[in-house]
């Protein structure tokens, strides 16, 4: 019986080997706009290298061959750097970017599409920021999400109350809208006004509305230093009540008090993981953050904007009441003083920028006592403010942060006008710095590992599904940079420089940086969410 049956399966096989017209036919030569040959490929997937060369056509990647591709209208010889997917920031905050529209300060570390909408700040209007790609061409592609604290500043105010159901209920309906329009999520700002003002119930039903859209909850948590294990367990119970992803913005700790500690706030990721919630976080490759001179006042003394704050202030008891508070804050983080905070942009006095508080009071008042700095922030407050950069962290922890297998690399930074301020070198040298010093130098990362981490995870964790690997049918969305020397040349001192050791990034098949020089191409795209037109 066994032969009965083999014989006709033999005969078969055969038949299919032998006859013409079932012979496997040849592929036909396709030309391709742009080739990339002798390339040592990173696919983004955290697998190793290997070696070979990539043709795309019409904006994606139409091969991935063994062999050289000649039939191209342009043939880059990669001569054995490194090409992967084009760099995904998924913390950027670039809703001015269309008065900048190359964003050559991302371009130049590899980024290729940027997610703004980040800490409870982002357009209203999904579909008229995202629109405007189409009169206003951008250089790389761009996701937004919508944010609680403009949705509640739009409805609300700056107030410092609960919402009426009617305003709940008006939220929900403009995150309904933005979902629709594209937003990838829902991000908040827990530690600014106006969102600091919103209990945890008020952001559980607007992070609903995403969930429903297949949206994220991205956020900038209610504390990063003394209470930042209360802050990120109440982000892990927002998504655990929503039933939605959770994605906690630049993970870090930046009270002294706690340095040391980045493994219990890990170890909450990692307990919720296991629970079966996706829980993933982001970080910038630095010991110092960023953020506004306001963040150092109680939020109280600034609810309802600064005219309001400046009343406060004007009143004598108000006053030393919040200096109080700001002291008892510090004592509590363990710094003595505002030496740690340095002005990265203030209007009224240019000359500030780059010192910190207690150098500029020491210039204005001639003394450095707290509570001349104290006075000198409110000063500053009352005149309009300053953006700041804040040297809080320490370095054991973010590296300890950077080991995790669900961090994404992360720059947390804007469109940068060369020469314009002293700002975060983040915003020049995020990615490269990572590639050079942490995974070079330091070896703290594999080089597959660290881009796998700026390219697949974000596209898997923000649900952009065509990028982030290197695949055939993907967007052509690629850089390549040769390992031994790419590195970060920005500095806290001088934060205007490029990094070195990038040759050529490609966005959707164009070539955007070629060598030193911009092409002046602007092949961006919208990257739109899950929920669009539903």
């Amino acid at each position: 019986m066994k032969h009965k049956l083999l014989f006709p399966s033999l005969l078969l096989i055969f038949s299919f080997l032998v006859s013409p017209i079932r012979a496997i036919p040849q592929i036909v030569p396709q030309r391709f706009d742009l080739a990339i040959n002798d390339a040592r490929i990173v696919d983004g997937t955290g697998n190793p290298w290997f070696r070979g060369s990539i043709g795309i056509a019409n904006g994606k990647i139409a091969l991935i061959s063994r062999r050289d591709i000649t039939n191209a209208d342009r043939v880059i010889d990669a001569g054995g750097m490194i090409v992967a997917p084009g760099f995904i920031d998924v913390h950027a905050h670039t809703e001015d970017i269309f008065t900048n529209p190359t964003a050559e300060n991302f371009l130049r570390m590899g980024v290729t599409s940027l997610v703004t909408g980040n800490c409870g700040g982002s357009t209203t209007d999904v579909a008229e920021f995202l629109g405007k790609i189409k009169t206003t061409p951008l250089a790389v592609n761009l996701a937004t999400l919508i944010a609680h604290g403009s949705v509640r500043a739009k409805v609300m105010g700056l107030e410092n109350r609960d919402p009426s159901p009617e305003e709940q209920q008006r939220m929900n309906a403009m995150v309904e809208k933005a979902m629709r329009e594209g937003a990838v999520g829902l991000s908040t700002g827990l530690i600014y006004v106006p969102g600091t003002f919103a209990k945890t119930e008020e952001v559980v039903e607007l992070a609903r509305v995403a969930s429903r859209f297949g949206g994220i909850y991205a956020s900038h948590i209610r504390n990063e230093g003394n209470e930042v294990v209360d802050a990120i367990n109440e982000a892990i119970n927002i998504g655990e009540a929503a039933k939605i992803p959770v994605e906690i913005s630049h993970f870090k700790i930046s009270s002294r008090a706690l340095w040391g500690r980045s493994s219990q706030t890990i170890g909450l990721v990692e307990s919720a993981r296991k629970r079966g919630l996706q829980v993933t976080v982001d970080q910038y490759a630095y010991t110092a953050s960023s953020t506004s001179l306001d963040a150092r006042m109680p939020n109280w003394a600034i609810a309802g904007g600064r005219e309001e704050g400046k009343k406060r202030l004007a009143d004598p008891s108000t006053r030393k009441k919040i200096a109080d508070e700001m002291k008892q804050g510090l004592k509590k983080s363990k710094f003595k003083d505002y030496e740690f905070a340095y002005v990265a942009s203030y209007r009224p006095n240019p000359e500030f920028n780059g010192k910190n508080i207690k150098e500029i009071t020491k210039l204005v008042r001639g003394k450095t006592s707290l509570a001349s700095q104290i006075e000198q922030i409110f000063e500053m407050y009352e005149q309009g403010g300053a953006q700041m950069v804040y040297r809080v962290m320490d370095e054991a922890d973010m590296q300890n942060i950077m080991r995790q297998s669900f961090t994404m690399i992360a720059s947390d930074s804007g469109v940068r006008q060369f020469g314009s301020g002293v700002p975060h070198p983040r915003g020049y040298g995020n990615n490269a710095r990572v590639l050079g010093r942490y995974v070079r130098e330091l070896k703290l990362l594999t080089l597959e590992d660290a881009i796998r981490k700026m390219t697949s995870l974000p596209a898997q964790t923000f649900n952009l599904r065509d990028r982030g690997l290197l695949r055939e049918g993907y967007a052509a969305d690629m850089v390549i940079f040769d390992e031994s020397k790419v590195a970060d040349l920005a500095t806290f001192e001088n934060p205007h420089q490029y990094p070195t050791g990038f040759a050529y990034v490609i966005v959707n098949g164009r070539i955007v940086l070629d060598g030193t020089t911009m092409t002046g191409e602007m092949p961006g795209q919208p990257l739109f969410g899950p929920g669009r037109g539903l």
